[in-house]
């Protein structure tokens, strides 16, 4: 398993998440990265999701 980076941010720039997601591969982290925003209802904040690479799995701003 590897361990991706999912954070949100307010419009201040203050983090109101900041969590580790374990995944089997990028496509896992990015299915189980959006359930967790739908669940905070945090879709429509800035977000973002990296892979252990630093690769920019899901963006919004």
């Amino acid at each position: 398993m590897k361990k991706y980076f999912l954070t949100v941010y307010d419009k201040s720039g203050e983090k109101l998440l900041d969590e580790t997601i374990q995944a089997a591969d990028d496509r896992q982290a990015k299915k189980l990265g959006e359930k967790r925003l739908t669940e905070e209802q945090f879709n429509d904040r800035t977000h973002r999701l990296t892979s252990p690479s630093g690769a920019l799995l899901l963006f919004h701003r």
